[in-house]
């Protein structure tokens, strides 16, 4: 049978990775529901400044024009609120922090705390399962396209450790032997 300790530290790096994808993925998705948020507030600001900034003179023969902007405007605003862009926006990003929290706490439970003992190791590990599996509860599931875009923005390299690259350190990266590989065995 394995070493328990080994197999306990590449179940934290699953963990660790699992974690990268999942924030990333939700940082994908509150980029763009920004997005969609600023054009809620903005277009029927614009369409109401339309509506009501035409000069008297030009109204009569433009009525289909304010009035389309108004109706613009006000469904605008019910779409808005019908979405409820505000909450989900801050609970989105509450999740992402959470899971990047996390995944920090699994990288350092396998690469600090399993240099201090097994038993260390599985208090430390069980404790980030039960956050984790709270926060599974409760979060809302990213739509695939931005999972995909989380995969491609990690195998970019953008969340690798320039300071695990230039000490030659294993750190995170996709491809990396597992832990209980010896350290200067080529990935596999």
């Amino acid at each position: 049978m394995d070493d328990p300790s080994a197999q306990l530290i590449d179940e934290c790096r699953r963990q660790e990775e699992s974690c990268l994808y999942t924030s990333t993925a939700l940082f994908e998705w509150v980029k763009v529901l920004r997005r969609w948020k600023i054009f809620f507030v903005v277009a029927p600001i614009v369409l109401a400044g339309l509506a009501t900034g035409l000069p008297t003179d030009l109204r009569p023969g433009l009525g289909w024009l304010i009035g389309t902007c108004t109706l613009l405007a006000g469904i605008a605003t019910a779409v808005y609120k019908a979405l409820d862009l505000d909450v989900s926006l801050e609970v989105i990003s509450k999740q992402a922090n959470q899971f990047k929290v996390l995944q920090d706490g699994f990288r350092q439970a396998w690469r600090i705390r399993a240099s201090v003992g097994i038993d260390d190791l599985r208090d430390r590990f069980d404790a980030l399962m039960e956050q984790l599996n709270a926060l599974r509860l409760s979060s809302l599931p990213p739509p695939e396209r931005y999972f995909r875009k989380a995969q491609a923005k990690v195998k970019s390299g953008d969340y690798d450790f320039s300071a695990d690259i230039s000490n030659g350190k294993p750190g995170f990266s996709i491809g990396l032997p597992p832990a209980s590989s010896p350290p200067n065995e080529p990935p596999g």
